[in-house]
């Protein structure tokens, strides 16, 4: 196994935190999905606006909750992965 995650792996590790939590703030994605946060920031913003995370702003904090096109992206994702490691290929 190489030492560095692929983009999708990134992705799909960080809305695995979302859905595991229920709802997850940056502290939670940053620590389970080992992201920096410059990363993780760029990260977060991409998947808001394609539509795969929601944000959630109250006068505390900012939490993100996964939609329903983001669990469909982790559902292919995860067939894909799982090919993939049948025929010896790393995603």
């Amino acid at each position: 196994m190489s030492g560095r995650r692929s983009r999708l792996r990134m992705i799909a590790d960080i809305l695995r935190v979302v859905e595991d939590s229920g709802e997850a703030n940056l502290s939670k994605i940053m620590l389970e999905a080992n992201l920096s946060y410059a990363r993780l920031s760029k990260y977060l913003d991409e998947l808001v606006s394609k539509g795969f995370l929601i944000r959630i702003e109250d006068e505390r904090e900012v939490k993100f909750r996964v939609t329903t096109k983001g669990l469909e992206f982790l559902r292919e994702f995860n067939r894909i992965r799982q090919l993939a490691e049948a025929f010896g290929i790393e995603v």
